[in-house]
This record gives structure tokens, sequence and C-alpha cells, in this order.
């Protein structure tokens, strides 16, 4: 199935404009890293500190008087997500002079005694000090830094030393775009987001490792072909393919995002922003990164041929 075909876009000649783009967006997203490691953005609970807990009413709660309540009951700064499946009311409460373990409980007093008619349920409550959020916060980087090594290390392996900064700058570039668009959105930065960015980066290295494997295979065939021709001719090649592909990603995204729920909107929004920065990122910066690299007449490109390849090869000469 091909939706778009004979294509003959020059991408690598775009490529001035593409960097100076994401470069920019590369830029609010250190400034966003920055403030997440000065606990300045909106962070969760998981790496703030704080309780999460999730009631069940038998009627229907107004946030305005939930929030209210919690006011009278020193929890003026606490978060409020109302799911209006089931009656349900989510409550977030950061780091407070009160004691973690007794936040919970000050909810549950508070509601039962303001509304004695309206039944609820505790249907969940976490509880998350200080430290353990300093910590999450830490193996979360260290956590990203690792899989961003493991990557260059296995496309320069694979491939080339220069197919392997390709990949790790596009794949930084990934992460650095979606920490932009949650900080200037004010989104809440939590585990659900941290794992929504690595699914990314493994998307979006996947992405690139097709367009990588067409240039490899034209490289191998065509070795007088001037750089940048063969470039934008292996991206073209299999640019219906990636389209297909991301169109399909995304509207398995898109569903979570409009009928997934309140409990899981800013992950599924984050799949959805992603899936479209890493089919952006595979195109516009990977391969142009390398078409880059190699302009600049450093050490030519040593391509290892795949077991495919080199069976073909040894059939031809006997």
């Amino acid at each position: 199935m091909q939706f778009i075909k004979n294509t003959k876009i020059d991408f690598i000649g775009m490529r001035k404009i593409t960097f100076v783009i994401s470069a920019i967006i590369a830029i609010v997203g250190i400034i966003g890293i920055v403030q997440i490691s000065r606990n300045a953005a909106n962070m969760g609970i998981d790496f703030s500190g704080g309780t999460s807990v999730q009631l069940k009413f038998s009627q229907p709660v107004s946030l305005e008087t939930a929030r209210t309540l919690l006011a009278r009951n020193s929890l003026k700064e606490a978060q409020l997500q109302e799911i209006k499946e089931g009656n349900r009311l989510l409550i977030k409460v950061g780091k407070t002079s009160m004691a973690t373990g007794n936040v919970a409980e000050v909810i549950n007093d508070a509601f039962k005694k303001e509304f004695p008619g309206n039944d609820f349920v505790v249907e969940s409550s976490t509880e998350i000090g200080p430290s353990i959020g300093d910590k999450l916060k830490t193996d979360t980087l260290i956590a990203v830094g690792l899989s961003m090594v493991g990557i260059i290390f296995y496309i320069a392996w694979r491939f080339d030393f220069k197919f392997g900064v390709g990949a790790i700058v596009a794949t930084l570039h990934d992460v650095l775009a979606m920490v932009a668009l949650f900080y200037v959105m004010n989104k809440e930065i939590n585990l659900l987001f941290v794992t929504a960015v690595l699914t990314i980066a493994g998307y979006s290295l996947t992405d690139t490792v097709v367009v990588f494997d067409r240039i490899r295979e034209n490289l191998n065939k065509c070795l007088n072909e001037p750089m940048e021709h063969l470039f934008n001719t292996s991206i073209n090649e299999v640019l219906s393919r990636t389209v297909i592909t991301s169109l399909t990603t995304f509207l398995a995204a898109i569903s979570l995002y409009l009928f997934g729920g309140e409990v899981i909107h800013d992950f599924a929004l984050a799949l959805v922003a992603g899936v479209v920065i890493a089919t952006y990122s595979s195109i516009f910066i990977a391969s142009p990164i390398v078409a880059e690299l190699e302009s600049r007449r450093g050490s030519p490109i040593r391509l290892k041929e795949s077991p495919v390849e080199t069976q073909q090869t040894e059939v031809g000469s006997q």
C-alpha cells in the first residue's frame, strides 16, 4: 500500500531551515529541563512528593464546593480534577506542613462531615514523600541518559558513527520537544509523562533505522551518486511507509486522547504530539545531520553490509 508515490522532495536542501526551527524548540526544552530540576515547573507528586486521593461519590460534587471545603481544612493548594464518569473526584496535594500520612485522613474526614448525605468511597490513595520524589527524579534523568548512550552505540555499531550522531541528535530533539511542549502548556510532569517520552524515543529510533537502512542499501548500490541526491532519494523511497506507520500510530494515540478518560489524558497528549515530533525528526533531523557531517569532508562513510546483502554477494561471486 502506497499513498505517496514517486516523490522528489528535497529534504536535505531544507536542512538549514529545519535546523533553526529545531534549535529554537531545543532551547525551550532545555529551559524546561532546568526549571524541572529546580522544581519550578508543574511537577506532579511523583517527583515533588505529596498525596493523591480519588473519591467516588453517589451524587455529583461541584469543584468549587470541594475546593472551598478543602481550603477550610488547610488544604488551599490542593489540585482538583473532576472525572465525570461515575461522579469521581481526584485530589492532589503537594508537600505541606501537614504530615504526609495525615493528608488523606483530613480529606476523608472533611468530606464525611460536610456531605453526610452523599456517600463516597476512597478508590485510591497514594502517598509519596519528598525524598522518594527526589530519588524518582534522579533515577528518571539517569534512565533517559543511559537510553541515549545505548542508542548511539547501537547505531554506530550497526551503521557508522555519523549515523549514530544523527540518531542521538534526532532522539534528543524529540525528548526536548516534548519537554518544551509540556513546559509551555504548564502540563504536569509525572511518571506517565516520562513513560510517554521513552516510548516516543523508541518509536523515533525505529522510524530512523528504517530510513538509515534504505540509505545503506543505496550507498552500497550507487557509489558514484552525489551524497545529497542519494539521501533525498532514500528518504523519498520510504516516505510512504513512514507516513502510513505514523498515521496508524497517531490514530491509536488520538483515540486514547479523546476517549481514554481524564486519568491518562496528559499521557495520551504526549503520545499524540510525540508521534508527530518523531516523524518530523526521522525525516528532517536524523538523515540531514548525517548528510551535513558527510558534507564537511570527514572520514568516508563505511557501512556494514546486512546479512542478506552479504549472502547475495557471495552467491553472485560463486
